[in-house]
C-alpha cells in the first residue's frame, strides 16, 4: 500500500471551483504517515480544505504507531474501524503523486506514481475525529486501497482509489447512499496514470528535497497495442 505522497503546486481552485480553502495546502515531496496532510471534506455544506492527521485514530485506539494509514476497499464495510467512516466520513487528498516500490531480486525500486499528463488526483479517503476534551479534538484519515490495474500491476499490487473531479460531490456528501459509492471504488483507468522509476533517496522520509520525484527512466504507461 502507499505510504508517501508527493503533494507540490496543485491548481485547486481551477480543478474544484466550489472548493473553500480554509488553511494552506500542506506541500512535501515526500510526505509519509503520521504527519498532517491536506484534506478535502464537507463542512456546514461546504467543500472546505483542512488538514488532517495521517493515520486514522478512532477513539479507542491505544497506540499511534498502529494508527493504520490506509484501508482496503472490500473491508470498509466488514471492518468496525472504517465502516461508519466510510458511510458518513469520506475526504479526498490532493496529490500531485504517490511513490510505490517496485520488488526485486536484492533490493526495492521505488516509482511515482502521476497523472500521465501530471495534472493533480484527488485519492479517496475516510476521517475520523478523537476527542481529547469536551472541547478539543484531533481529525484524521487513512487513503482508500484497490487493486492495482493491469498497466502498474507489475509495481505493486494495491494502489489509491482516484476519485475524478466529477464525482468529488458525491463521493464527499455524507448523505450519498453507500451503494452508489461501489462504483467509483474501482482501479483507475488504464490510461490515466503512468509511474517512472525515481532515486532511492526517497526511501528516507526525512529527504525533502525536489530531487525525490526526478526520473532516473522512462515513464511505464499504457499503450494501446498496435493491430497488425
Amino acid at each position: 500500500m502507499t505510504g508517501r505522497l508527493h503533494v507540490q503546486r496543485l491548481p485547486l481552485a481551477r480543478l474544484l471551483p466550489a472548493l473553500a480553502s480554509a488553511a494552506p495546502l500542506i506541500e512535501s515531496p515526500n510526505m509519509a504517515p503520521r504527519q498532517p496532510v491536506s484534506a478535502i471534506r464537507m463542512a456546514q455544506g461546504r467543500m472546505t480544505l483542512a488538514p488532517l492527521f495521517w493515520g486514522l485514530t478512532p477513539p479507542w485506539l491505544k497506540v499511534l504507531d498502529h494508527a493504520p494509514h490506509c484501508a482496503r476497499a472490500e473491508t470498509l464495510s466488514k471492518r468496525a474501524m472504517f465502516q461508519e467512516a466510510f458511510n458518513a466520513r469520506r475526504c479526498v487528498i490532493p496529490v500531485s503523486g504517490f511513490y510505490v516500490w517496485k520488488p526485486q531480486a536484492r533490493n526495492k525500486q521505488p516509482y511515482l506514481v502521476t497523472h500521465v499528463q501530471r495534472a493533480p488526483l484527488l485519492l479517496g479517503a475516510l476521517w475520523c475525529r478523537y476527542h481529547t476534551t469536551l472541547t478539543t479534538f484531533t481529525d484524521s484519515t487513512a487513503l482508500i486501497s484497490v487493486p492495482a490495474n493491469a498497466c502498474l500491476s507489475p509495481l505493486t499490487d494495491r494502489l489509491p482509489v482516484v476519485i475524478a473531479p466529477e464525482d468529488v460531490s458525491t463521493w464527499l456528501d455524507p448523505n450519498t447512499d453507500p451503494d452508489q459509492l461501489t462504483p467509483l471504488l474501482m482501479p483507475a483507468p488504464l490510461e490515466l496514470l503512468g509511474a517512472f522509476p525515481v532515486s532511492r533517496h526517497v526511501n528516507n522520509p526525512a529527504f525533502q528535497s525536489p530531487s525525490c520525484a526526478h526520473p532516473v527512466g522512462p515513464m511505464l504507461r499504457w499503450t494501446v497495442p498496435q493491430e497488425l
